[in-house]
């Protein structure tokens, strides 16, 4: 194995275009090409990260282990053949091999095979070290060598885009819920341990049950009697780990809900606001642990945002499953007025979206106002097609155009003239924008176009370019 980094600093490969024809050549490019990744919804973000870093570290795969995600903190992408079969327990055997802060390259097994690989890993500082591992391909007559080790610069680059990451990635976490994202980096640091011991047990029970058998000292019988001991003794201590690891990564509905209530109760301590609290039914189902945080987190802030109005003398907050997803229901007696404005300043919206789920506001003016949240209680399944990555796919240019405009904040009148179209026409394209997105608002058509990656930069006037 390779300690750390080797090779000098050269400009061969390292100056490479990235995504989108910005260069890491250049300040400018390299800010750019972090901030299409900053941009990218989280259930994107893995091959929107392969993309951008194809121009800097040249690679056929990426995973990553996160030091904040319980509910997948291992991930990968890339062909599925490949990516489909990298293991947490493998992560975690080469994380403890990188050095915060140092990148590393060298061959690792991935995938059930030793391949040549780039890992970084973050100061532990807020990321408890998460590991981002690009495997490479093999170079030379049959693909039989490895390739060339990497100049310095560009894992240097490398490694100062991956702590960005995972700051903006701990950031967003500790601004959701401080008390749960502590919690859920603590959950996630210990379920590494225990996937690692996991990997480390299934080793030691191969090796053990593969001692009788090849021991010329035992007859057959004997040597097949005690491999047999040995694979139950090792199967009950599996089981065991991973009975640990499914309890650090999911919460029972009841517990979930009751941390909800102790979170909520005392936000209503010195108001005559009557609270009623509806717990799920099925009190002994599980809970992706991020999915508990991200539906207290939204209860939370609703709540807040509730409690501003005036006029109000009752708020019901309810938990339900519905399908494979849990529905979360708060519902107030006040005037009917709450905008999703009102919960933006929590980001709330964005929270929920970036599990995949949906957020949406009914307000009916004198009898109250309803949000509800609807979060899958599974990840999406990872799908490299297009329509799966890219959510505007449906949308005609015209219909770009018209959502570019939206998401500047500019009303029909002023999208009508910047595109030389009538306000009517422009409102027949709202309509249809609002219809193919799934969205209730132009607020949250707006969010949706920023996070992907509208609007995009005006042109220069030409007077003023010199």
């Amino acid at each position: 194995m390779v300690e750390q980094a080797r090779g000098e600093d050269g400009h061969g490969d390292d100056g490479a275009a990235g995504a989108d024809g910005w260069s890491w050549d250049d300040p400018e490019g390299a800010l750019a090409l972090a901030a299409e990744v900053l941009r990218t919804p989280r259930t994107r973000l893995m091959p929107r990260i392969s993309e951008v870093l194809a121009g800097l570290v040249p690679h056929i795969a990426l995973a990553q282990l996160s030091g904040i995600c319980t509910h997948s903190p291992a991930s990968a992408s890339g062909p599925e053949e490949l990516s489909a079969r990298i293991t947490g327990a493998e992560l975690a055997r080469l994380g403890e091999q990188v050095t915060p802060g140092r990148p590393w390259q060298g061959e690792a097994v991935l995938a059930g095979r030793a391949r040549p690989a780039v890992a970084v890993a973050a100061a532990p500082t807020g990321s408890n070290g998460a590991l981002l591992v690009l495997v490479r391909a093999d170079s030379g007559p049959g693909a039989d060598r490895p390739p060339a080790p990497l100049p310095e610069r560009p894992l240097r680059v490398l490694q100062q885009l991956w702590e960005l990451l995972t700051t903006h990635s701990h950031h967003r976490a500790v601004d959701a819920a401080p008390a749960h994202a502590s919690a859920s980096r603590a959950s996630a640091s210990a379920r590494a341990r225990t996937i690692a011991e996991l990997g480390s047990a299934h080793a030691s029970a191969l090796s053990a049950i593969l001692a009788p058998l090849r021991s010329a000292a035992l007859d057959d019988a004997t040597a097949r009697r005690s491999a047999t001991d040995l694979a139950v003794t090792a199967l009950l201590d599996l089981r065991g780990a991973s009975d640990r690891d499914r309890e650090l990564s999911e919460e029972p509905a009841a517990v979930a809900f009751a941390r909800l209530a102790d979170a909520v109760r005392p936000l209503l301590r010195h108001s005559p606001v009557r609270l009623d609290l509806l717990a799920p039914a099925e009190s002994d189902r599980s809970v992706p642990a991020d999915t508990a945080h991200a539906a207290r987190a939204a209860v939370r802030s609703t709540v807040l945002a509730m409690l501003e109005q005036e006029g109000l003398g009752r708020l019901h907050v309810r938990w339900q499953f519905v399908g494979d997803g849990l529905r979360v229901v708060v519902r107030d007696d006040g005037p009917g007025l709450l905008t999703a404005d009102a919960l933006a300043v929590h980001r709330t919206a964005d929270r929920i979206a970036a599990l995949a789920g949906r957020l949406t506001i009914d307000a009916v003016p004198g009898w109250g106002t309803t949000v509800t949240a609807d979060l899958p209680l599974h990840a999406p399944e990872a799908c490299t097609s297009s329509a799966a990555t890219d959510p505007l796919e449906g949308l005609h240019p015209r219909e770009l155009e018209v959502l570019d405009q939206l998401a500047r904040g500019r009303r029909n009148r002023e999208i009508a003239h910047a595109l030389h179209i009538s306000e009517s026409t422009v409102k027949f394209h709202v309509a249809n924008i609002l219809a193919k997105l799934d969205v209730a608002s132009r607020g949250e058509a707006a969010a949706l176009a920023h996070r992907a990656g509208l609007p995009t930069p005006s042109p220069t006037p030409l007077h003023a370019a010199s």
